[in-house]
């Protein structure tokens, strides 16, 4: 056991903990001193935990087949990037990509049905539920049976998982207007197009893109997991599983920073979409009338 790694880490983190309180209570007047410090609190939050996280795997001796420091990760996804770049393409640019485009849209359209007819509100609503209680591991092996071992599968899988919050979300936008706001397109003479897009579909832009930003991390793990069950010798989840019977937890640890990575900058793709898209919402303008 190294004590000294163990102490240095321990004062690191009080350290940065104390600078990180501190830094939150600060008033910047400064518009780029503020924005600095907003991005330095996550940042610095990040950097403590993988120098804690260093120290008390070396410090411990942890063995590495149990958790891996993140030197060795780092310096085994730098080895790996080829594979590492084969498998995002393989997972995300064909499965998440094309089962995130055709659920969200599935879910909006089925939306826009449900909510023009109330028959379909009463008779398809109870099954889009039904669908989504539906458990990913039953789902993923009948997928891979329908569509083959190829992206397809993984696709539909992820459609399974994007449909229903889209649809739940939509629905509750498009009912967010107010009954004055009805009224008044009302006595413009505004028939049910109108009145969707010239209002109510504006109004509902706040919780479609929320569901836009559940589905983006729902995509990534539906699409990793249904690659456990049967896929061609690339993907996140086949590599995952792999390296897993072959003790190369390193390599399991770089393939899930890589996903992790992926994730956030598709979240943050579309939350930037959602920030130039919903300028107009209190949320967006930090709550200012």
């Amino acid at each position: 056991m190294n004590t000294s790694l163990i102490f240095f880490g321990l004062i690191f983190w009080i350290a940065a903990w104390a600078f990180n309180a501190w830094l939150t209570k600060q008033k910047f007047a400064n518009t780029t001193l503020a924005r600095a410090a907003n991005l330095a609190v996550p940042a610095l939050f990040g950097i403590t935990l993988l120098v804690l996280w260093e120290c008390l795997t070396r410090g411990f001796n942890v063995p590495h087949v149990l958790l891996p420091p993140p030197s060795m990760i780092w310096a085994r996804l730098i080895t790996s990037l080829p594979i590492l770049w084969a498998d995002v393409q393989q997972t995300f640019f064909k499965a998440v990509l094309a089962g995130y485009v055709m659920g969200c849209g599935l879910g909006f359209l089925a939306a826009i049905l449900i909510d023009r007819s109330p028959f379909l509100e009463r008779g398809f609503l109870p099954l889009g539920n039904f669908v989504s209680a539906l458990p990913i591991v039953g789902v993923a092996p009948i997928m891979v049976m329908w569509f083959g071992f190829d992206w397809q599968s993984k696709a539909a899988v992820v459609v399974i998982m994007t449909f229903f919050p889209m649809l739940i979300n939509t629905l509750a936008g498009l009912k967010a207007s107010s009954s004055i706001e009805r009224d008044l397109m009302h006595t413009y003479a505004a028939d049910w197009r109108n009145t969707l897009l010239k209002m109510r579909l504006p109004a509902a832009w706040p919780f479609i893109f929320n569901a836009l930003k559940i589905n983006s991390t729902l995509a990534m793990i539906g699409a990793i997991v249904a690659e456990f069950f049967g896929t061609p010798i690339v993907g996140m989840g086949f590599r995952i599983s792999t390296e897993v019977g072959r003790m190369n937890i390193d390599m399991v640890w770089a393939e899930i920073a890589v996903a992790a990575l992926v994730g956030s900058l598709f979240y943050g793709l579309v939350a930037f979409f959602e920030r130039r898209v919903t300028f107009w919402h209190p949320s967006v303008r930090g709550g200012q009338a």
